[in-house]
């Protein structure tokens, strides 16, 4: 079964509502393939590796979270930016991509998906745009907090605990707030809405000052990493409404 581009666009549009957010760049379709699409390949960022993989798969559109245009970017199509469309346009594939509403869907998102994964049931939203999400929670302290997002995720993670950390080690943790990603910036949101952990992608040099003098953990779990279920998750949920084929293909990234 095959459906339109039109149409495909139409319902990635009606789920994640673009036109709600103020964004780094174009959500949509980003580069224009095929009119009629049978075969979605999703993926986490639309690199010459992905689009490589989804050529292999016969897809006629890639869904990803990271896209190729962003603001302020050079408008060059030249060296990486060059190599991509080429592929892209030589095998008429379009290219969908979502950030900020593929972050923020209530069920299918990144957050939603990540929280899923970690076992924990948001129930508030804060920060900027509503993008961060907040759950109770119940761990021993931030250690048993980050060995429990390395499990899941299975990999290393970068926990930054308050000051006098054998103090307050045991303190239990009630409420974890996270957003994924490079949201480091949402840290005193998470703090101000009575976070006692906060979990994202990335930490930058000012959030370790912050954990450890405003007595809450940090937990740095890989931009990649926890970005990774958002996009099959809303391409499998069209894919299957519209009756397409869809796979999901994985670009291990360390970041």
């Amino acid at each position: 079964m095959s459906i339109s581009r039109t149409h495909l666009l139409q319902a990635f549009d009606s789920l994640l509502q673009p036109e709600r957010f103020k964004d780094y760049g174009p959500n949509g379709l980003q580069v224009e393939g095929k009119a009629e699409v049978r075969r979605i390949v999703s993926g986490v960022t639309a690199s010459r590796a992905l689009i490589e993989a989804a050529i292999r798969e016969r897809a006629d559109a890639i869904f990803v979270h990271h896209g190729l245009f962003w603001r302020g970017q050079d408008g060059r199509v030249t060296g990486w930016m060059k190599q991509r469309l080429q592929l892209l346009l030589a095998h008429d594939i379009n290219l969908f991509a979502y950030h900020l509403p593929l972050d923020a869907h209530a069920e299918l998102g990144n957050n939603a998906q990540l929280g899923r994964v970690l076992g924990l049931a948001a129930d508030a939203r804060f920060g900027e745009q509503d993008l961060g999400f907040s759950a109770p929670a119940a761990f021993a302290d931030g250690q048993a907090l980050a060995d429990h997002v390395a499990r899941a995720l299975g990999r290393a993670v970068t926990l930054v605990q308050p000051e006098a950390a054998g103090a307050q080690r045991q303190q239990p943790l009630g409420r974890v707030a996270w957003c994924t990603g490079g949201a480091q910036g949402y840290f005193e949101s998470a703090i101000a809405a009575g976070a006692d952990a906060f979990i994202t992608g990335e930490i930058s040099e000012p959030q370790a000052h912050l954990a450890r003098e405003m007595g809450v953990c940090f937990i740095a779990a890989g931009h990649h990493a926890t970005e990774r279920y958002g996009a099959p998750a809303v391409a499998a949920h069209v894919s299957g409404l519209l009756g397409l084929e869809h796979v999901f293909i994985e670009i291990p990234n360390p970041a």
